[in-house]
């Protein structure tokens, strides 16, 4: 099978089960494109991972580098299409349902059972990446100070990001 193809499927196999979006998928993304593809290294999937939250727009940027990492520009689209286009489509057909359902009790019920599943698949999620990046005990306390820092506080996210580059400058995480 091609390696485009390949993409394809497997991203789009991803897109069904990406649950609060690509972020709650993250660790399986990890196991495919470092442990089973070899599509790329785990260093570079931490940068692209960063490289996507750094930027704006949808949170999905990190299948499209890693489909630009494998195969250039028709890499990156291919995978992009094929994140998107099955959940796309369910959701679509999910909405149209949800729409038409006439018991209010019934609708807030699916609401936050979704936003608990979401909360809790993406919290899993970066609990996960966290246990495959981190290196060191300094990278850990840095962690658990970051997810002290925001439940606890009303700190900007840039403060948290800013401390933590600057920690990585001075090489100690």
């Amino acid at each position: 099978m091609s390696i485009l193809l390949s993409l394809f499927l497997k991203m789009s196999a991803f897109s069904l089960i990406a649950f609060g979006g690509v972020n709650a998928l993250l660790p399986s993304l990890l196991n495919l494109s470092v442990y089973q593809e070899h599509w790329i290294d785990l260093q570079t999937f931490a940068d692209y991972f960063a490289i996507a939250q750094a930027a704006p727009g949808p949170n999905f940027m990190t299948v499209t580098l890693i489909g630009w990492h494998i195969y250039g520009v028709l890499g990156g689209l291919i995978a992009t299409i094929a994140i998107s286009w099955p959940s796309s489509i369910l959701v679509y057909h999910l909405q149209r349902l949800f729409l038409r359902m006439k018991d209010e009790h019934k609708k807030k019920s699916i609401q936050y059972a979704a936003a608990a599943l979401a909360i809790g698949l993406v919290l899993s999620s970066a609990w996960q990446i966290a246990l495959q990046i981190n290196h060191s005990y300094a990278a850990y306390a840095l962690t658990l100070i970051t997810i002290g820092v925001t439940v606890f506080t009303r700190w900007h996210p840039l403060y948290l990001i800013g401390f933590g580059a600057v920690l990585g400058v001075l090489g100690l995480v």
